[in-house]
């Protein structure tokens, strides 16, 4: 149970793992401001449940500020950050440069200009986190999906970066998962292949992300820290 009124912030938390993790943190006693681009039924599940909803476009520098300008109407501080919010977008002949443009801009720009300009509201918190989820994949890179690896990549360089610049104020660390949801039109070949790549060969659901986020806010002793839940990937 949290002993702090101030809340968490969640970035793309409309469905999937940042839904789960909302409505975790939710049952523990935080508070919660969650950010969603479309309007998918976990927005109203979550505002439900008491949360702040914020409507936000990460995929621009406008979009960015615009939001982190309503984020300060909501709240003068934040126990945590956690930057959920992720795209993918396939890098078609023609429009590389728009893909690679748009992940840039959510997975690294948007982070970096929201812990610049919500650090005020960290620091009015004890303990204080910032969270970024990345992504398995940069441990070794994507020769298919290069832009999406790439700016994962940046953001667990930023996960170092911020770590040395707010300690000891705020806890900057990260989380890096392979797969954890199948789809729900994924067929029973793409299962067994997506399974086999790891030593575990399981399909671990929301609760492992879930559970690796409340020992980063937990632990004081862990920062500059990427959180590797993979499932062996990397012994197999």
């Amino acid at each position: 149970m949290t002993t702090t009124s101030a809340p968490i912030l969640i970035t793309g938390a409309g469905q999937r793992v940042g839904l789960h993790c909302a409505q975790r943190l939710l049952e523990d006693g935080y508070s919660i401001i969650f950010t969603y681009r479309s309007d998918r039924p976990g927005v109203q599940t979550l505002r439900d449940l008491g949360a702040i909803g914020v409507f936000a476009d990460f995929s621009s520098e406008a979009g960015i500020l615009a939001f982190i300008a309503e984020l300060h109407t909501h709240t003068d501080s934040l126990r945590a950050i956690v930057h959920n919010a992720s795209d993918w977008l396939a890098e078609t002949p023609g429009s590389e440069a728009e893909a690679f443009n748009r992940m840039v801009n959510i997975h690294m720009l948007a982070p970096y200009l929201i812990n610049l300009h919500c650090a005020d509201l960290l620091k009015q918190s004890t303990p204080a986190d910032i969270i970024h989820i990345s992504d398995d994949v940069t441990r070794k890179g994507s020769s298919k999906h290069i832009a999406y690896c790439a700016s994962k990549a940046g953001l667990d360089s930023l996960t170092l970066s911020f770590a040395a610049r707010y300690a000891p104020a705020i806890k900057v660390n990260g989380i890096a998962p392979a797969l954890l949801l199948f789809n729900p039109d994924d067929d029973a070949a793409y299962r067994a292949k997506a399974l086999a790549k790891s030593a575990l060969g399981i399909e671990p659901g929301s609760e492992v992300i879930y559970q690796s986020l409340r020992y980063l806010l937990d632990n004081p002793y862990v920062t500059g820290t990427t959180l590797t839940v993979n499932g062996g990937r990397h012994v197999k």
